[in-house]
């Protein structure tokens, strides 16, 4: 559907990816579309899989998670069964806010939220004693000068 998006799908997916609690009525009136017109593109957009979920952005001081992690993983196994391994302990830590397989000398990078340092330091302890790896080093975010979930359309 990406080539089928015009100009109202934009400004509907823009909208809504900046806050996605606004009424079908204020979004039809803001992209200047009938309440129904608005509602289908929506639900087609939906069903594309365009509109993959609405969410709640959560504040992460708010929650006690105010620690971002940049995790780099090196590994000296690249088979599939360690691949899917891999795989099913991140994706079962909820402090893993990101995971991705990389290329060049780097082969995963994670986004880790937690409290502070020694939560971080029990969530080391918890991924190698689970997964063998060459190398995990982390860099602690001291500032965040950009976090957005808005795609560029």
């Amino acid at each position: 559907m990406t080539s089928k998006l015009d100009e109202f799908d934009r400004r509907i997916l823009g909208l809504l990816q900046r806050d996605a609690s606004l009424s079908m009525d204020a979004l039809a009136e803001q992209v200047g579309l009938s309440r129904n017109a608005c509602w289908r593109r929506v639900r087609q957009m939906e069903e594309a899989g365009v509109i993959r979920a609405r969410v709640v952005l959560a504040d992460p001081d708010k929650v006690g998670c105010p620690l971002e992690v940049v995790v780099q993983v090196r590994t000296h196994a690249h088979d599939p069964d360690w691949m899917e391994r891999f795989q099913r302990v991140i994706g079962a830590m909820p402090e893993v806010v990101g995971a991705y397989r990389m290329t060049g000398d780097l082969d995963y990078l994670l986004r880790v939220r937690v409290a502070d340092v020694s939560a971080y330091d029990a969530f080391y302890k918890r991924v190698i004693a689970r997964i063998p790896a060459l190398d995990i080093s982390a860099s602690f975010v001291m500032e965040e000068i950009k976090e957005t979930t808005a795609l560029p359309l």
